[in-house]
């Protein structure tokens, strides 16, 4: 029985596109999916990443860096501090997280109608689908709004998973970062005001 499962050679012809574990080739099949993801990067290469490598801005003073340590919200609302935070939440293996914060924010800025639309299916493929490049930890309530607002795809269709994302940052890494050598010595390199 090629084909398997009882299929006769006529029926599995009928099939082109199955692979050897979906027999009903149905969209949520595994591999298939993985294989239109694999599909969309290789298109999407050619395109202008979504969020820039690291954000332009002038190099930080004391004062400011020294603003980061009194709260998350200063160090995220400065484009340098964000940076800095980016970059030692690269050594901690999660730099998704910002990444993913950023893309939201983007979104958001958006105004044309099938831009969102695009960037909230690139943001769902990198970011919250399951086994995507970059995947960012949720809760299961969360994936759950976000599978519902994908029908309907809008600037705030992530607002949920980012504000989990951006608590996560802020009572996990944060602290871990003002501790870190990263932060420290940029302390005390950084050019007096």
């Amino acid at each position: 029985m090629a084909g398997g499962r009882g299929l006769t050679a006529t029926q599995n012809s009928l099939r082109p596109n199955t692979c050897c574990f979906c027999w009903c080739c149905c969209c949520s099949c595994s591999w298939r999916g993985e294989e239109q993801r694999r599909r969309r990067r290789i298109s999407q290469d050619t395109k202008m990443e979504l969020v820039p490598n690291y954000e332009t801005c002038t190099k930080p003073s004391v004062d400011e860096i020294q603003m980061w340590s009194q709260s998350f919200e200063k160090l995220m609302k400065n484009p340098a501090g964000r940076n800095v935070f980016r970059e030692f939440l690269r050594t901690e293996y999660s730099e998704e997280n910002m990444m993913f914060w950023l893309a939201c924010e983007d979104l958001k800025q958006e105004v044309n109608k099938s831009a969102v639309e695009d960037k909230v299916q690139s943001i769902y493929e990198e970011y919250i689908a399951i086994l995507s490049p970059r995947e960012v930890s949720l809760d299961a309530h969360v994936h759950e709004v976000i599978n519902l607002r994908m029908e309907d795809p809008a600037a705030h269709t992530f607002d949920d998973a980012q504000l989990q994302i951006y608590t996560l940052m802020h009572r996990d890494s944060y602290p871990r970062f003002l501790c870190s050598n990263i932060y420290r010595s940029l302390l005390h390199t950084a050019p007096q005001s």
